[in-house]
């Protein structure tokens, strides 16, 4: 039984699969029910028992270098597979096209102006959608009295007075005033939620970009050259900004910024309605009773705040006339930002 285990042996060193139907006869003609390894194990059983010790050790290795040709068979056959399938490939044919995604516009804007803002300073502050009175209003000087409070203009949370959907992003200027160090240099991005008819020039959702700046000795004259920076930045060296005398019960004194009409270079049109001028935020120093009411001495620190609707910035930038498509996901409408970063 010796010279036959070794026989079988030498026939396994021997054998080469070249494909897998031939690495599988030979699974079975060793390892299968009516096997060679099921005869030798019936055989075994009727040797002398002084042989058996032997004949066994034999027998466990021939099994185990019968498992070891499997596998080694297995993976040279996967090895010939693949380097046939990249010898098949024909390297010279063109690619397909790759059709790239695109980042929604209202993104691209509002990374645009968040870099814009990083380049002097200002880091990024976010709050909760979801807030209270106090950080939405009262924290921000508006009176009781104020139409900004009636449900007609705020999405109140199951008609309860103190929780409300934010109506500006001005509540994490609250937020940072109440837990920061001075001096503060913030940019707050966000969603905010008004209770207004859906237009072409309105929406119930909409994105805003606000700035705070507290320190010692902060003055409308850098208000000015921030916001100036800032519209040069985004829509070219040759942009002129105007700012108009308005009132924000959170700044004192307040003031509506309007930059040159990028359709018209200022000379006017129909968009701009022949002034010359467009829109884009609001601005103003921080009113003091908003630095006493957050803990901060007015008389010590003083500060400027401006926010402006990433949607009004977006519709310039890329002369967009109607503010629902931001909003509709139609393709027709994104594919056109393509490839912009």
């Amino acid at each position: 039984m010796k010279e036959k285990i070794k026989k079988h042996e030498e026939q396994i060193k021997e054998f080469k699969a070249n494909s897998k139907e031939e690495l599988e006869q030979f699974r079975i003609k060793f390892l299968g029910r009516s096997g060679l390894m099921k005869e030798l194990t019936n055989e075994f059983r009727s040797i002398p028992n002084e042989e058996k010790r032997d004949v066994g050790q034999l027998l466990n290795g021939l099994k185990e270098k019968i498992k070891n040709k499997l596998e080694q068979s297995k993976e040279s056959l996967s090895s010939s597979e693949s380097t046939t399938q990249n010898n098949n490939e024909d390297f010279s044919r063109p690619t397909g096209i790759q059709h790239l995604g695109s980042r929604h516009p209202l993104s691209m804007v509002r990374n645009e102006i968040i870099d814009i803002f990083s380049r002097i300073g200002f880091t990024v502050a976010e709050g909760p959608e979801i807030e209270d009175d106090w950080h939405v209003f009262s924290g921000l000087n508006f009176p009781p009295e104020h139409p900004a409070r009636d449900m007609q203009d705020t999405f109140f949370i199951e008609k309860n007075p103190d929780i409300m959907l934010r109506t500006h992003t001005s509540s994490v200027q609250v937020r940072m005033m109440e837990n920061s160090k001075l001096p503060l240099r913030i940019l707050m991005p966000g969603r905010v939620f008004r209770n207004e008819a859906i237009s072409a020039r309105a929406h119930c959702i909409f994105h805003q970009v606000e700035g705070l700046y507290i320190d010692k000795d902060v003055s409308f004259a850098d208000l000015k050259q921030t916001l100036m920076f800032f519209a040069k930045e985004l829509f070219g060296e040759k942009t002129k900004i105007r700012l108009r005398p308005s009132y924000f019960p959170f700044t004192e004194p307040s003031a509506e910024v309007d930059v040159t009409c990028s359709l018209c270079n200022g000379k006017g049109c129909n968009v701009c309605k022949y002034t010359g001028y467009l829109e884009i935020m609001g601005c103003g120093m921080v009113d003091p009773n908003v630095l006493r009411d957050n803990g901060i001495d007015p008389e010590v620190y003083s500060g400027f705040a401006f926010g402006m609707g990433i949607e009004r910035i977006t519709m310039l930038k890329y002369q967009i006339n109607d503010l629902r498509y931001f909003f509709e996901n139609d393709v027709r409408f994104l594919n056109q930002f393509s490839g912009i970063i």
